[in-house]
């Protein structure tokens, strides 16, 4: 089924708050230096700050799925499983709404040999 005009606006105001969290979550961690960060990745060595650098490694890959998903909150295709084409749901969505996958070809895809999950699916 289709997302509604007001289900958009809501997941649109959803991705726009994560996007905010995730900038100042990366900011507070690394400041606004993307040099500065690239040599705390070459210095981390203990495993304090190595977990740092995975947490942080995270965040920038789901600012990259937010960033994803408020460019294609307009299109025809959001909401859309990227693999059967179906409906992802909207319950789905509203948890995690850069979700690209509905529940079962994310499990699908956890289950095949191989394959690590992106990000934790619901």
């Amino acid at each position: 089924m289709p997302l509604t005009a007001g289900q958009r606006a809501l997941l649109e105001a959803l991705l726009t708050q994560r996007l905010h969290q995730l900038q100042r979550q990366l900011a507070l961690h690394h400041g606004d230096s993307r040099v500065a960060h690239a040599q705390e990745l070459l210095e981390a060595r203990d495993s304090g700050r190595e977990v740092d650098m995975a947490l942080s490694d995270l965040e920038l890959r789901e600012l990259g799925d937010v960033s994803l998903a408020l460019r294609r909150i307009h299109g025809e295709d959001y909401g859309l499983c990227a693999d059967c084409g179906g409906s992802i749901a909207f319950d789905r969505l509203r948890a995690q709404p850069w979700v690209l996958r509905c529940v079962a070809c994310a499990s699908a895809g956890e289950r095949r040999p191989g394959r690590q999950a992106h990000h934790m699916s619901l």
